[in-house]
């Protein structure tokens, strides 16, 4: 039972390490098709070994019996995010290649609500999954405002690192780490971020037409937490449990009902 056990150890963190090949191989096509900068290889290098380095971690710690379906979408996904994120980084030396990002990011977008559907249907949600969907939704919602703060102004970068504040908020007032009720306006907001963000991204509409578009993601942001801080303010000491746990982290991920505040972070978890 323990080499079968050791055995499946190994396929688990095999996965996580063909995860990072193949975003590697992906910086080696992108970096021929546009002859991507040194910032653009070295910033895409970092996020696929830290994402390798962390998920291996948490693998590590939690043991599962299989990396899952849903798992291998979600690592799919970091593997386009980490493309746009280093063609963000690349925009800061030369022209961006709109087309390839906004490509990149759309189907990233779009895998988000696959790998949910996939979890459920075959059985295999976990707190590690979606913790896993949670923190590459948030980190492609940050790289997307920074590029999209080039065009409209570094007001833009509040709808990134909202959450990434709530969390560091979270550490000072403790009562921020209490579960929420479930709230469709509340994934409702956090699907809107990203569709905004790549709109604007992709310079279709007047420049008009995209502040518009990124100063209505940015203000639903803005309500939606607000509300949230508020009830949970208003509830720091009720005992009554909520009948769902959910994450406020609307600029993060679709999947946040799943899991609790607790232990917000995912380094936090692969520590456990």
């Amino acid at each position: 039972m323990a080499l079968n056990n050791t055995y499946e150890a190994r396929l688990v963190q095999q996965e996580t390490a063909v995860g990072a090949g193949v975003q590697i191989l992906l910086l080696a096509l992108l970096g021929t098709a546009i002859g991507m900068g040194p910032a653009g290889w070295l910033t895409g290098l970092a996020f696929a070994i830290a994402t390798w380095a962390v998920l291996s971690r948490a693998l590590h710690r939690t043991r599962p019996r299989s990396f899952g379906p849903a798992n291998r979408v979600t690592l799919g996904r970091a593997i386009l995010v980490g493309g746009v994120t280093a063609l963000v980084a690349d925009s800061f030396e030369s022209s961006p290649p709109v087309t390839l990002l906004v490509g990149l990011t759309a189907v990233a977008l779009i895998l988000d609500g696959v790998d949910g559907k996939v979890a459920r249907k075959t059985g295999t949600s976990t707190a590690l999954g979606a913790r896993f969907d949670m923190e590459v939704d948030a980190f492609l919602i940050l790289v997307l405002s920074v590029y999209v703060s080039t065009q409209l102004g570094p007001w833009v970068l509040l709808i990134g690192g909202m959450r990434y504040a709530f969390v560091a908020a979270a550490k000072a007032a403790p009562w921020l780490n209490a579960p929420l009720p479930h709230s469709m306006a509340r994934k409702t907001v956090a699907a809107m971020q990203g569709i905004c963000l790549l709109l604007a991204g992709a310079d279709l509409l007047p420049y008009a037409a995209n502040l518009g578009v990124v100063l209505l993601a940015l203000g639903s942001l803005v309500w939606s937490f607000g509300r949230d801080v508020l009830w949970l303010s208003r509830n720091a000491r009720t005992a009554v449990p909520a009948p769902v746990l959910e994450v406020p982290a609307e600029a993060a991920s679709m999947e946040s009902s799943e899991i609790s505040v607790e232990g917000i972070e995912f380094l936090e978890l692969a520590m456990r």
